[in-house]
């Protein structure tokens, strides 16, 4: 393994050989000192809202706020959200950049036939929590450092998911609309709005977020449940006071809410499909902010258009930014929003700083944390296997 990433002065050996050379041991992921490097970032665009807040940091206009310090070190940094099609501004720089900047908020999908392009690409971050966006079999095979800023969005998803939650749970969606149009109705709103206290709450995937989603479910009275490929401590799941189930076909028929909180992996990629949302309860309510793909797409259309699922939230689409004909836009009982969750700007604050952080470790030829890494060695991290 010590031939994949060198370091010291063996970075300075691998620097003499052939550039040309393809695959795994062409990539060396620490920059040599005083390597001057090319950095590309791709965020969504703010226009108008970029100058409104100091501390907006995840937009194009003010780009991690990393130029001004990468730029007076030399490196090259290049900032954009034009990322689809040939001709986008993203593909005029796959070929020469070093490392790949993105976020799950307006991903730039790093295909395999994209990493063979990069002949140059050492290191691919997201900034943020989610890096599916990116082909990891494919990364892991040519070397390429894969991270992300695990945990600094945690919080700002767990509250959202909550939040949405509750939105269904009490039919605001209606209630608001009713207002906007000038219109007055409670019976259209109350006959289908529900306390949380007293129902069944289950996360399908308790890592950190759904950790604190349990957390934060637990003062509401609500019988909590958790599916996941790892039960809790014991101390832990007694202080949250949620019980483990290892069968998740045991546990959706019990829960009148069900929230996904795993990764998008091979496993569960069109996991929820028609006939897993057929062993739900009749009304169940979902909030999904982990990923889009993970639903079957007409299969929550359809469901959602029966009364099966008696409502459905979520900020994650398939794909990003959604389509204006995406049928989850026009779906009745939905509270669906842009992909928002996890960059509020307390997040962004989180993910710059995270960024920069393992850029500078980079650049110093030093190892990120431990929990950051998602492809490292050739090997991926234990929840995308």
């Amino acid at each position: 393994m010590a031939m994949r990433r060198a370091t010291g002065a063996m970075i300075r050996a691998c620097a003499a050989s052939s550039s040309s050379s393809a695959g795994y041991f062409a990539r060396h992921f620490h920059a040599s000192s005083g390597d001057t490097k090319k950095i590309v970032g791709v965020f969504y665009k703010a226009n108008e809202y970029a100058s409104k807040n100091p501390n907006f940091l995840g937009c194009v206009e003010n780009a991690l706020g990393i130029r001004d310090w990468l730029e007076s070190q030399g490196h090259q940094y290049i900032v954009t959200d034009d990322k689809e099609g040939p001709d986008c501004e993203l593909e005029k720089h796959i070929p020469d950049l070093h490392v790949l900047i993105s976020t799950p908020f307006h991903p730039a999908y790093v295909t395999a036939e994209r990493i063979k392009k990069a002949k140059n690409l050492q290191l691919l971050l997201t900034a943020g929590i989610g890096s599916d966006h990116i082909d990891l079999q494919a990364a892991a095979a040519a070397g390429l450092t894969v991270a992300e800023v695990t945990g600094s969005n945690v919080v700002s998803v767990a509250e959202d998911e909550l939040m949405r939650i509750l939105i269904l749970m009490r039919n605001f969606v209606p209630g608001y609309n009713q207002v906007v149009n000038g219109e007055w109705n409670v019976a259209g709103i109350a006959y289908r709005a529900y306390d949380l206290e007293g129902k069944t709450i289950g996360t399908v995937g308790a890592g950190r977020i759904g950790k604190l989603l349990l957390q934060r479910l637990k003062p509401f009275g609500c019988n909590l449940l958790y599916h996941d490929r790892l039960q809790m401590e014991p101390g832990l799941e007694k202080e949250i006071g949620a019980k483990y189930v290892e069968n998740l076909n045991e546990m959706l028929p019990k829960c009148d809410v069900v929230v996904v909180n795993t990764p998008l992996t091979e496993k569960t990629r069109g996991m929820f499909n028609k006939e897993l949302i057929g062993k739900m309860k009749k009304g169940v309510l979902i909030v999904n902010n982990a990923r889009g793909a993970i639903m079957e797409r007409q299969a929550v259309v359809e469901a959602v258009e029966s009364g099966h699922i008696g409502g459905y939230s979520g900020d994650v689409w398939d794909p990003q930014p959604a389509p204006k004909d995406h049928p989850w836009r026009y779906m009745p009982n939905q509270a669906m929003t842009p992909h928002i969750s996890g960059t509020t700007i307390d997040a962004q604050l989180r993910y710059a700083a995270g960024t920069k952080d393992m850029l500078e470790r980079y650049f110093k030829g030093e190892d990120f944390p431990a929990q950051n890494y998602i492809v490292k060695d050739g090997e991926l991290a234990p929840q995308y296997r």
